[in-house]
């Protein structure tokens, strides 16, 4: 019995897919969903969490429920879907972004009985219509993707995350559920086992090590010009590669594109303030290699499925660890080069404890935690690699990873006689300033 489920899964696999085997934990992930239990996936990005619910969806009576932070990574994945299984009816998406006419088709398409996943967004599954609506349907399973914004430690908060529980029970309570997140910490873990009260879940938990990854933390040039020359410096070191740059703030997503493209690097912007029909072609033109680079907010990238990403720059200090995974982690998906290059000062510190200080003080004390652990991470001389892993939970017993600054270049580099001198003259008032304060006590 079990051979013969495998064979199917396998054929499955061939067919809707064109792949010949499973990844990691995939095909043991997807039995467990087949078999009607709840589960619990953790999955670095590239790991090919989506296949997780894709392939069980299309083997199961009824339609899989997919609730999916991102309008764009919706479409990203719907199309995706299509594409691969030449039916248009196989999948669609309900959220914000569709008309009124819209909806209507969308729901009178899947009461024909063809649709196999529908993506939602969080709000709009617990809208009163759309569990009014889903109530009616066989559903086969609930897949919540990007699980880590359930939790108020993960690293992309959302609110309407923590009411999918209420919705799911009001649409089938009996439906099982699989979430799905490539970065959560084991406290993370915890928070969204317990909202949505999946206790008995069975945990796929796969290694956060990306092998491939190089990680490195620059000093940030207090003069914006020299970052920019710097930035750019890079990219045209490493012609026709794709890479993906990350600001905080938009109007600095704006600048830096327009500068790059001034100094003759494709590229483009990408933002949540962008209307939704440019912010859409800016990615397909990056998806369909138009454009070497794109310049964005932490909003671009969740799931976006372009497997040769080569560099992902930090432009501003993340504020979290997760972030910066996450971030990273879509560099590289294909196994080959991937360089994570983060940019790091003290402003930028100050600027993020200031963007939270006008938050509620359980919100602050959360936020200034998540940010000492990614000030911790960029400050230290140890391997960068063992310090993600630990951060997630993970043992890592390697003394050199051979692919991060710190591993490369173990010892700080004085490149000057002046910077000697200074280095020296620190290190004698610190040692002075011990003393004295040795002296005193005796």
């Amino acid at each position: 019995m079990a051979d013969d489920l495998h064979n199917l899964l396998h054929d499955k696999l061939k067919e809707y897919f064109g792949f010949t085997s499973f990844k990691g934990n995939q095909e043991a992930v997807i039995n467990n969903v087949l078999s009607g239990k709840d589960t619990f996936v953790l999955m670095p990005t590239g790991g090919g969490k989506s296949l997780c619910y894709q392939l069980p969806a299309i083997m199961s009576d009824g339609m899989a429920i997919v609730v999916s932070p991102l309008i764009a990574l919706m479409k990203n994945q719907v199309d995706a879907v299509r594409y691969n299984s030449g039916n248009e009816s196989i999948a669609h998406f309900l959220n914000s972004s569709l008309s009124r006419v819209q909806t209507k088709e969308v729901k009178d398409s899947v009461l024909l009985g063809k649709t196999k996943l529908l993506y939602v967004a969080p709000e709009t599954l617990s809208k009163e219509d759309t569990v009014e609506f889903l109530s009616q349907l066989h559903i086969s399973f609930f897949a919540i993707d990007e699980a880590h914004c359930i939790s108020e430690w993960g690293h992309d908060f959302r609110p309407e995350y923590r009411r999918l529980r209420a919705a799911i029970d009001n649409i089938n309570k009996k439906a099982p559920v699989l979430t799905l997140t490539a970065s959560a910490t084991p406290k993370v873990q915890q928070d969204i086992i317990k909202n949505l009260k999946m206790e008995n879940a069975k945990l796929f938990v796969s290694s956060f090590n990306r092998p491939n990854l190089y990680y490195e933390v620059r000093p940030k040039p207090a003069d914006n010009m020299q970052l920019h020359k710097e930035i750019i410096r890079f990219i045209k070191e490493n012609p026709n590669k794709s890479g993906i740059i990350y600001c905080l703030t938009r109007k600095r997503v704006e600048e830096l594109a327009e500068l790059l493209m001034v100094n003759n690097i494709k590229a483009l912007p990408y933002h949540a303030g962008m209307d939704n029909k440019t912010r859409n072609e800016n990615q397909d033109k990056f998806l369909m290699e138009d454009v070497d680079v794109i310049v964005a907010t932490i909003a671009f990238g969740m799931g976006i499925d372009k497997p040769d990403v080569r560099f992902v720059i930090h432009y501003d200090i993340p504020k979290s660890l997760e972030s910066y995974y996450q971030e990273t982690g879509r560099a590289g998906r294909d196994g080959g080069e991937g360089r994570c290059i983060a940019f790091y000062s003290d402003q930028d510190v100050e600027r993020l404890y200031k963007f939270f200080s006008d938050k509620n003080m359980a919100e602050q004390e959360m936020a200034n935690q998540l940010i000492q652990e990614m000030v911790s991470y960029a400050e230290s001389s140890v391997c960068r690699r063992m310090n993600l892993l630990k951060y997630f939970g993970e043992d890592y017993s390697v003394e050199n990873c051979g692919c991060c600054d710190n591993c490369l270049n173990p010892k700080e580099r004085i490149e000057s006689k002046e910077e000697m001198v200074y280095v020296l003259e620190t290190i004698l008032a610190t040692q002075q300033s011990f003393k004295a304060k040795v002296d005193s006590l005796s």
